[in-house]
C-alpha cells in the first residue's frame, strides 16, 4: 500500500506544476506582459514541460516511480 501511495502522490505532484501554469494562463487577464510576447504561448508550454520533466526526474531519482 505504501508503494502505491508514493507512486500516486508522485504523479499528482508532477502534474501540479503544469496545472498551476495552465490555470494562471487560463484566466481572462488583459494586462499580463507575457500575452503580448510573440512566443508567449510557446514559453508557457515550455515552462509546463520543464516543470513536468524536472518533477519526473526528481521522483525517479528518489525511487518513488
Amino acid at each position: 500500500m505504501n508503494g502505491v501511495m508514493k507512486t500516486m502522490t508522485s504523479g499528482g505532484a508532477i502534474l501540479l506544476g503544469a496545472t498551476l501554469v495552465a490555470g494562471i494562463y487560463g484566466m481572462n487577464f488583459e494586462h499580463m506582459p507575457e500575452l503580448s510576447w510573440r512566443f508567449g504561448y510557446l514559453y508557457a508550454l515550455g515552462v509546463m514541460a520543464l516543470i513536468t520533466v524536472l518533477g519526473f526526474r526528481y521522483f525517479k531519482k528518489k525511487g518513488w516511480l
